[in-house]
């Protein structure tokens, strides 16, 4: 496509001569950014770096910010917003609503100028041609100078617009989004990070849109957002558009896959969480021709939106746009990736790539420790971000117009929160939501601000009352929990640079997979000491033995339970499997490359029977501690198969993740023939002592 370039400088106008109004996406590079953005610019480099590694990225051009200061020009804006800005009480949510409105209204309500106009319709019908469709639906996004730079997110502060079809309903768009760079967010990160509003300028993207809206869509992270760990990549999405994902709207699957032994050729899914995911964005109908929500059959629901494959393809992609970054920046670089699958091709696709600001600055040598020193009752649970706790009265916003009722230190409680909340977020004790996963804007902004928040809560909004004094922990794990009342914490630095040093290597006692990226940051040589019955009583729950023969247990509850436990496995045992490598891949992922040590199930006979399914296989004993228990076990009829499900699963850390560094340890073994025995049953199951590595 042809860049189109404005003519000589008018009087008055802050064109510069020949300078392009519009230029192709595959034109751009980083050197692009102060004409198109960060967003734009970071699009560029992928489509001219990237491609041959196989990133797809949709096609498009860019309004440079000549023509936004083209369009200012013409309408004689640039003064009349720096008057109505000055002076401006941000922290006043009915004032700023007011004069943000009004500024919107003035840019959106001003025509293109002619030769701004005239270029951006020769791009779209150019972009028609190339891809075959008269009319090609499009997506319209801002991407602003000071934009997606490492030391700020701009994280969702301009508009995005899906489903754009035709010239009329694209100019509309441009105007709209050239003025979202005022809406009330965008206004209020400006003023708290003292940017000047006259500094920023607005580059429109308008990108080919990808079908997602009959498959799937989300956000990709190369680190983990909750630790800032930097050995994984976070992969999360939900059914239709991905707009549903990044504002909170759903809770999402998610997929965390492990860059060093994904670099080696394995497959290093190492763990997969599936979301609710009771809504999807997909194309509206009518005249509009716009977007509109629906819910999700139950059965799609139940259903993760991508396979392992494609998970792993994205995971690649995703190593792929960080080292491009990182050796672009001469320094390491996490970046903040959105995806879309195209339902009708079934390809995969990039759709922007952004720096990671949270982790990427924050200090590695200091460690934030938080701990309940109580306890309470649980309200409400779900995912926490970050690994702080907060107390406050619970203030419940449904909408934008109650917001003026917040007051500080109090813990906002709401169905979804909206970027343009962010002013009163950051004033909040705490962050509670009914929807919404780890990389939705509410979490990214809580990150920012040091704030406790729980996403994906379910019902908050119904349990929790106005007034109501509660204490919000992220400091538990992966599961965030609202408390009853006010519980007593305490806080904790760790300055990991004066941590002494042992003269003899320390080892963890670690079987929490939630914790493992946290504290693997500590200086170890590693894990001593996995113990496995407490991942298959927190992870799995369920007897081995009742997975392995589900047709052998009798209880009828203990059945239906089980069945709905290992609703989405192919089987019983498969759901054992995965479950259990998982959270041993968890844990042997973050220590990396140092030894984890996995002990075999070492639960004692009333132990495992209290496990679902569990009464029928175990036998009742006066003295359980010295009763069938450790290695006895793993050899006799009556444990046999569930020993073989536990190999299983070390196996597949081991080979199919790649996760060598994960040892075995055999408990309560009485004598040398028992060890022999149990050495004997493992290499029926593809653990041979010695081979590739293995330690017992």
């Amino acid at each position: 496509m042809a860049r189109k370039t404005a003519p000589d400088r008018a009087e008055g106008a802050t064109l510069a001569p020949r300078a392009p109004l519009v230029l192709d996406l595959a034109e751009l590079s980083q050197a692009s950014l102060p004409l198109v953005g960060g967003k734009n610019a970071a699009l560029g480099e992928l489509l001219r770096e990237l491609g041959a590694a196989g990133v797809r990225v949709p096609p498009g051009f860019a309004l440079t910010t000549t023509a936004w200061h083209a369009h200012l020009a013409q309408a004689d804006l640039a003064a009349r917003i720096r008057q109505r800005l000055a002076g401006l009480d941000v922290t006043d949510v009915a004032a700023l609503a007011g004069v943000a409105a009004e500024v919107r209204g003035w840019i959106a309500g001003a025509e293109l100028p002619p030769e701004v106009a005239r270029a951006a319709r020769a791009a779209y019908e150019d972009l028609g041609r190339r891809t075959g469709r008269a009319e090609p639906d499009v997506a319209v996004r801002s991407s602003a100078t000071a934009e997606d730079l490492p030391e700020a997110s701009f994280a969702g502060q301009q508009e995005t617009y899906l489903n754009v079809r035709g010239w009329p309903a694209l100019e509309r768009a441009i105007r709209d989004c050239m003025a979202s760079l005022y809406t009330d967010r965008a206004i209020v990160y400006r003023a708290e990070r003292g940017i000047a509003h006259a500094a920023v300028a607005l580059s429109v993207g308008v990108q080919l849109m990808v079908r997602s809206d009959l498959a799937s869509a989300g956000v990709i992270f190369t680190l983990d957002t909750e630790s800032g760990f930097r050995d994984v990549v976070l992969v999360t999405g939900a059914w239709g558009l991905g707009e549903s994902v990044v504002q909170g709207r759903v809770n999402p699957d998610e997929f965390w896959v492990h860059k060093p032994t994904l670099r080696t050729g394995h497959r290093a899914l190492i763990r997969r969480e599936l979301g609710t995911k009771e809504l999807r964005l997909v194309y509206g109908t009518g005249a509009a021709r716009s977007v509109r929500e629906e819910r999700v059959p139950d059965e799609e629901r139940g259903r993760f939106v991508l396979s392992e494959s494609e998970v792993l393809e994205l995971a690649r992609w995703a190593l792929a746009i960080e080292r491009h970054f990182s050796e672009r920046a001469g320094h390491d670089t996490p970046m903040d990736i959105e995806w879309a699958k195209d339902g009708r091709t079934g390809e995969l696709f990039v759709v922007q790539a952004r720096p990671e600001t949270v982790h990427a600055a924050r200090s590695g040598a200091r460690l934030e420790l938080f701990r309940l020193k109580g306890k309470g009752k649980v309200l409400a649970r779900g995912k926490s971000v970050g690994s702080r706790i907060g107390t406050g009265p619970v203030r419940i916003v449904r909408a934008k117009a109650e917001l003026e009722h917040f007051r500080a230190g109090e813990v906002l409680v709401s169905p979804t929160t909206d970027p343009d909340w962010e002013p009163v977020l950051r004033r909040a004790a705490a962050v509670v939501t009914d929807q919404g996963g780890r990389t939705c804007h509410a979490a990214i902004v809580s990150r920012e601000a040091n704030l406790p928040c729980v996403v994906g809560a379910g019902d908050a909004t119904r349990t929790l009352t106005d007034g109501q004094e509660v204490t919000v922990s992220c400091a538990e794990g992966s599961e965030g929990r609202v408390y009853a009342g006010r519980v007593p914490f305490e806080r904790e630095e760790v300055e990991l640079a004066t941590l002494p040093h042992s003269r003899v290597p320390l080892l963890l006692n670690l079987a929490d997979p939630d914790q493992a990226f946290r504290l693997a940051q500590l200086p170890s040589a590693g894990v001593g000491l996995l113990r496995l019955e407490f991942l298959v009583t927190s992870w799995i729950g369920v007897h081995p033995m009742a997975c392995a023969h589900p047709e052998r247990v009798q209880d009828a509850g203990a059945r239906d339970e089980l069945q709905r436990r290992a609703a989405r496995a192919a089987s019983p045992a498969e759901f054992f499997v995965e479950r259990l490598a998982s959270g041993v891949g968890v844990i042997a992922a973050a220590f990396h490359p140092r030894p984890v040590i996995v002990r075999f199930s070492d639960f004692k006979t009333n132990e495992y029977a209290r496990l679902v399914g569990g009464a029928g296989f175990e036998p009742s004993e006066p003295n359980p501690m010295i009763g069938f228990r450790g290695a006895s076990r793993y050899y006799d009829e009556r444990y046999r198969d569930g020993f073989a499900l536990e190999c299983r699963a070390v196996r597949r850390v081991r080979e199919e993740m790649g996760l060598a560094n994960l040892r075995v340890m055999i408990p309560f073994c009485r004598t040398l023939g028992e060890a022999r025995a149990v050495l004997a049953e493992m290499a029926k199951h593809g653990l041979v002592r010695g081979r590739d590595g293995l330690e017992v």
